[in-house]
């Protein structure tokens, strides 16, 4: 690929992203060559690879397949010194005023991708709680909770949520003081404060905003003074009644090297799950996808079928199923063909392998015993204890919803039970999920640890 390629690929990313998010995240790249089918660019700082890398990558890779450049994947690295790419003027859609003593180019948050507002947020049963909760904090009155907390595993739109939070707020005030940021950043920024004795800059800008939001949050577990800075900044906004969205990939108390103090606060206002998709979400994912693209390319034709396929197969992440998606468009529109399963399976070969990962039952006790705490031969054995039966019809549950065997083949790995103690096991865990929020919680971790 040579800069006349790249040129092109820049133009194309230009009008899919929008001029804003073009000249801050695209057009400091620097393209530096194919290494062994990769597509190197130089880039400011890792944190800024990183951002690009897991917001446009794998745009900016289909972009460059589709002039014809076969290439396997990007890379974005950061050159030796004296050879950095120039760094971003930052223009957040939404950031918070500047200190004093604070650079006015220098604003705390993160740009918002335009992308990422409610009416293309698709809403069915895994989110449309933590959607309505968005919503409600989006409309700035006065809510009952504080903070809005997120959580789920990758792909399940959370950082879409905020964004979308972040967009609406703006659009009814624009004189709103409102940060987003990842923790990362977060902390980059406490490390600099403290770096350059700039604290007191740091504390006011933080605690001037009037809504902060932080994606991530899990990222500062373990780093002890940035625990400490966010935990006193959290307080600050409290009890000023500012509004606070966090996200993170699992639940606050399930945080690993989280502090009690701040999981704790982090719990005291309302703590939402984004469940993994079902089927009919994936679909109605996909089919707005598509509705968009032809707003780009009237002529894209696909067959029949094709959709639905994409959403039985590939169940576990939607950043992935997005990118099966975009994938397809660039490979269709650069051959001229209709996309069809034959094109759709040979096209997506590797993404349709790696969903075909098959979970066993045999997975399935291991985890639950772990989780639970209990011998596996207790399990599968014949005791019937309740702190044995309970997790054990958890066990058959998952069983049943996450593999293909049949009820007396589940029997048979449970140690030889009949198949009606299957039905009966599945059956009690069904009616308690509707009674018991802490089984509910329990079944979703472990279905997101065994799907990962």
């Amino acid at each position: 690929m040579n800069e006349a390629v790249w040129g092109k690929v820049k133009n194309a990313l230009e009008t899919a992203v929008g001029k804003d998010l073009y000249r801050n995240w695209i057009a400091p790249l620097e393209f530096a060559g194919i290494d062994a089918g990769d597509a190197v660019f130089h880039v400011p700082t890792p944190f800024f690879g990183d951002w690009v890398s897991r917001n446009y990558g794998e745009m900016i890779r289909a972009r460059i397949q589709a002039e014809g450049q076969p290439v396997s994947r990007v890379r974005f690295v950061v050159p030796p010194h004296g050879n950095a790419a120039p760094r971003p003027a930052p223009r957040p859609a939404a950031s918070a005023a500047p200190a004093a003593g604070t650079d006015d180019s220098d604003l705390p948050g993160a740009p918002l991708d335009p992308r990422f507002t409610f009416d293309r947020f698709v809403v069915g049963k895994p989110n449309e709680l933590a959607h309505a909760a968005a919503k409600r904090v989006a409309e700035g009155a006065e809510v009952t909770f504080n903070p809005l907390f997120l959580y789920g595993g990758v792909g399940l739109g959370k950082t879409h949520l905020m964004h979308a939070i972040a967009h609406e707020l703006a659009r009814r005030d624009d004189g709103l003081k409102v940060v987003y940021l990842s923790a990362e950043q977060f902390m980059y920024r406490f490390v600099q404060a403290l770096r350059d004795r700039q604290m007191m800059d740091f504390k006011q800008l933080f605690r001037s905003v009037d809504v902060l939001m932080v994606d991530d949050v899990q990222f500062i577990a373990g780093k002890e003074s940035t625990q400490e800075e966010f935990f006193h900044t959290f307080n600050a906004l409290v009890d000023q009644n500012k509004q606070i969205i966090i996200s993170a990939d699992r639940a606050p108390n399930e945080i690993k090297d989280m502090e009690d103090r701040i999981s704790s606060r982090l719990q005291c206002g309302l703590v939402v799950d984004l469940h993994p998709t079902d089927y009919e979400l994936r679909l109605g994912i996909l089919q707005q996808k598509v509705e968009q693209q032809r707003r780009q390319y009237p002529d894209l034709v696909i067959a029949d079928g094709v959709l639905e396929f994409l959403a039985h197969r590939i169940s576990t992440n939607v950043r992935v199923l997005e990118g099966a998606l975009m994938r397809l468009f660039a490979f269709a529109t650069l051959v001229g063909k209709e996309i069809t399963h034959e094109l759709t399976q040979d096209c997506l070969a590797d993404i349709l392998r790696a969903s075909d990962r098959k979970i066993t039952i045999e997975e399935i006790q291991r985890r639950v015993s772990e989780h639970y705490r209990i011998r596996l031969s207790d399990l599968i054995g014949p005791r019937r204890l309740r702190a044995v039966a309970r997790p054990r019809q958890v066990a058959m549950y998952l069983s049943k919803q996450l593999t293909s065997r049949s009820l007396p083949e589940i029997g048979r790995r449970f140690g030889g039970r009949d198949h009606t103690t299957i039905m009966h096991g599945v059956k009690k865990i069904e009616e308690l999920m509707s009674q018991d929020s802490q089984l509910t919680d329990d079944i979703e971790m472990l279905r997101r640890a065994l799907e990962a």
